[in-house]
């Protein structure tokens, strides 16, 4: 009984408590050196953040702070990295212009209180369940109109207010043009030139840093007369983020329940992804329903301190562990980073020049748009296609809000036409049975350096984390993995990408991947997506006879040397 107690403890154990066990110095001090990096990281991107939703810089840097340390404390991610991102930019935006910010911190608390309870009724699996096309389509809208908002800043450009939507922005930004500002340009390029040029000569120091650093001490000391965060808000108030209860109006409550869940949703789906990401750069694995709680409760607790919605953030993640990152104490490390700003450099802020932080959440929308996963998605079936266009033009043109909900919707309904289309009725023939007896493994010898992996029914989204699940040590694996197709009966973008991922897992790991056996219609979906060119047309097999054929073949190549080698590599 209690080592069951015991387990169901750890179950909703939060990392950072875990990671404490053996805790040593030589660990404290990268974590503390991976924290002041990613807290430098994310100075400059919590009050681009910030702006771009319509809420002063300080909002930003409170937000990291007060999540940034929950999330790392309460989470269930060695490396998750918590803040204000992209994601919420669009929907915060939408909402403080429709309801003002006493909106958006009901919307911030009823979104933590919705991520709580996925965590602890385990509802998180859920996000699962969000097909590939729903969210390229998404994050490509939000990423463009992000860009499309630091046009003013990047330009320098004199305009009336700008209009919310996209086409009004646009039109609104076209007809100033002309009214653009030189030096708030040639600040911008070069600020844009840094971020881009300086990981190319070094990957230890944040270009984005650097370029605020750069931005900043040009706008000081020569009279460019450019656009700041002084001449626009006034500076950062110096201090401690300032504690007052928000103003809850229970009329709008049913009003701002969409958004509500559509923040939770993006949260969830972000940070989570965040962590995946996460656990494969570190080999870690994450808690995800631990992770959800903690996302829950720092969205519960930053409207107290006037913050805005906050998710962990892959590129902050990621930069944690190259950092060099060993405990989630890195994490709060990168929050009191924040807050030692906060304290003691918060004058220095009035110089910062909005076009350098334009530059960066140019930098932020390109990298988060996914540009290249459009081509793929082209690439797949028209249903397919037209579930992520549908989704983007939505995104881009009505609400966030309604673009995730049809895109949901246009998915199930295309779910359930793949899973009838599953569904076959024939006549056993002689032909059949024959043609059977080359996909058969009961008579077949598997060598010691061959893994047979097989997936059985509809490869959709919900269900290749099954896949990862089975994949998660790839040290169990021989040096090559047939993946077995007979008995897959329907493959959608979601599967494809995750066929993709583990092929690219295993050639990394120095392994090779044949698949076989694969019907009509992943078959046909497979060849459409360019897939057979990924792993080799010569790696594509009608059936497992002949995959532990071409198993052999490759075999004989190994080192020269043969099968031995290669059982002694699985060994």
């Amino acid at each position: 009984m209690s080592s069951a107690f015991a387990g169901g403890g750890k179950r909703w154990t939060p990392k950072s408590i875990l990671s404490l066990q053996g805790y040593t110095l030589q660990a404290f001090s990268a974590d503390l050196i991976a924290g002041l990096t990613v807290g430098l990281v994310a100075l400059p991107l919590a009050m681009a953040f910030a702006i771009a939703s319509g809420v002063p810089p300080q909002t930003g840097i409170y937000t990291a702070v007060i999540a940034g340390f929950l999330i790392s404390a309460l989470g269930g991610s060695r490396f998750q990295i918590g803040g204000p991102t992209g994601a919420f930019v669009v929907i915060v935006a939408g909402i403080i212009a429709k309801f003002g910010l006493s909106g958006l911190l009901m919307v911030t608390l009823m979104a933590g209180a919705i991520l709580v309870l996925m965590g602890v009724t385990g509802l998180g699996t859920a996000v699962k369940f969000i097909p590939r096309p729903v969210t390229i389509g998404f994050t490509n809208g939000i990423a463009l109109l992000i860009a499309s908002t630091q046009l003013k800043d990047f330009l320098g450009l004199a305009t009336p207010p700008v209009p919310s939507d996209f086409f009004g922005r646009m039109r609104v930004l076209l007809a100033h043009i002309g009214t653009g500002d030189w030096p708030t340009v040639m600040v911008a390029i070069a600020s844009l030139a840094v971020i881009l040029l300086l990981p190319r000569l070094t990957k230890r120091v944040p270009g984005s840093i650097v370029a605020l650093l750069l931005g900043t001490i040009v706008t000081a000391l020569l009279p460019l007369h450019i656009a700041t965060i002084g001449t626009r808000f006034g500076g950062i108030p110096t201090g401690l983020p300032p504690f007052a209860l928000p103003h809850l109006r229970a009329d709008l409550i049913l009003p701002l329940l969409p958004s509500a869940l559509t923040v939770a949703l993006l949260a969830a789906v972000e940070s989570l992804l965040s962590a995946v990401v996460a656990d494969g750069m570190s080999g870690d694995k994450h808690n995800s329903n631990v992770e959800l709680i903690a996302q829950g409760i720092a969205n519960l607790a930053c409207p107290f301190f006037g913050g805005i919605p906050a998710t962990g953030a892959i590129a902050r993640t990621a930069t944690n562990i190259r950092a060099g990152a060993k405990t989630p104490i890195a994490g709060m490390v990168h929050a009191l980073v924040l807050l030692l700003i906060l304290l003691v450099a918060a004058p220095l802020a009035r110089y910062i020049p909005l076009a350098t932080l334009a530059a960066v959440l140019f930098v932020v929308a390109y990298n988060m748009g996914e540009w290249r996963e459009i081509g793929t998605i082209l690439r797949l079936s028209k249903a397919d296609i037209a579930v992520w266009l549908v989704t983007f033009t939505l995104t881009v043109l009505a609400d966030l809000t309604v673009a995730v909900e049809v895109g949901i919707v246009l998915a199930a309904l295309l779910y359930i036409y793949r899973v009838s289309q599953t569904t076959s009725v024939s006549t056993v023939t002689n032909k059949y049975i024959e043609d059977g007896r080359a996909h058969v493994l009961q008579d077949k010898v598997v060598p010691p350096y061959v893994s047979i992996l097989r997936i059985h029914g509809p490869f959709l989204f919900g269900t290749t984390d099954k896949l990862a699940e089975e994949t998660t040590d790839l040290n169990g694996l021989g040096q090559i993995v047939i993946l077995r197709l007979r008995n897959m009966t329907a493959i959608d973008a979601t599967g494809l990408h995750a066929l993709e991922s583990l092929a690219g897992q295993l050639k990394a790991s120095g392994r090779t991947l044949l698949l076989c056996g694969a019907r009509d219609q992943p078959a046909k979906l497979l060849e459409q997506s360019a897939f057979v060119e990924h792993i080799g047309p010569d790696n594509i097999l009608p059936h497992v006879d002949a995959a532990l054929g071409r198993a052999r073949e490759l075999a004989e190549g190994f080192d020269g040397v043969g099968r031995e080698i290669a059982e002694e590599f699985r060994g």
